[in-house]
């Protein structure tokens, strides 16, 4: 059976020598035997119980706590590999978006095309565009400038795209009030909406499908019918038609 001597084990694992007699003095990694001349050996159930250490460390958990589920007797090392593999596929996952985020930020400053607010809210008078804002932050506060963030990364192709896009869907929707809201070609509909909104609220790569959140939106059409005009004029029928079929999609596909 093949040993490892520390300084072995260190240059394999990427550990310090310090770092692994350490775990020695605190009883998170004995080593297998320990010579008479006082020589630190590991075999291959220490590989695998520092391998364990490792990834739970990156997984920012504390050392005691590390102790503490290696040296329980339901310890089960499979089950355990197998959550750490779900845990670092999110973080690889949030990582991406960050690296994504970084990416577009730093073309459109190169570029100089980062948006402003004004760009943002493109298309209504100056005026109404500030109060919507002003009222918005009042009643959601830090949640609309994160929102804004996400959507000043975009090119300004981008944000017209999609402003364009959400407007289709909306024109379509409208042209299909008479129609049952919780109908297959009103829900397939209903869809492409819930995506653009995931779009304007930056939560695309979420794995909350915010469910209560989409149906809150729904309610906040009928106690605000502004974000439902047609052609510019308030429509109640509208507003009520799309909380219906909004609150049915939450229900039947997000929760």
């Amino acid at each position: 059976m093949i040993e490892y001597s520390v300084q072995k084990l260190a240059k394999i694992s990427g550990v310090s020598v310090r770092t692994l007699h350490h775990y020695d003095q605190i009883g998170l990694l004995k080593p297998k035997v320990r010579t008479e001349a006082g020589y630190r050996l590991y075999g291959e159930e220490e590989l695998l119980r520092l391998q364990q250490i490792l990834f739970y460390k990156t997984l920012a958990y504390p050392l005691k706590d590390i102790a503490s589920i290696l040296d329980d007797p339901q310890f089960d090392l499979i089950a355990s590999l197998s959550k750490q593999k779900t845990a670092l596929n999110e973080q690889k996952q949030n990582l991406e978006t960050l690296i994504n985020t970084i990416n577009k930020t730093i073309f459109n400053l190169k570029n100089k095309k980062m948006l402003d607010h004004e760009e943002l809210y493109e298309g209504l008078p100056k005026e109404k565009a500030k109060a919507y804002r002003e009222e918005a932050i009042k009643k959601w506060g830090k949640q609309v400038e994160e929102v804004e963030n996400q959507l000043r990364q975009l090119s300004k192709t981008e944000l017209h795209k999609l402003k364009d896009d959400f407007k289709a869907v909306n024109e379509k929707l409208a042209s299909l009030t008479e129609e049952d809201p919780t109908s297959e070609i009103v829900q397939q509909h209903v869809a492409l909406h819930f995506t653009f909104i995931r779009k304007f609220w930056g939560t695309m790569d979420s794995e909350d499908k915010q469910a209560k959140a989409y149906a809150a939106l729904g309610d906040l059409y009928v106690s605000d019918t502004r974000y439902t005009e047609i052609n510019g004029e308030p429509n109640p029928a509208f507003a009520e038609f799309m909380s219906k079929a909004m609150k049915h999609f939450a229900s039947t596909n997000l929760e």
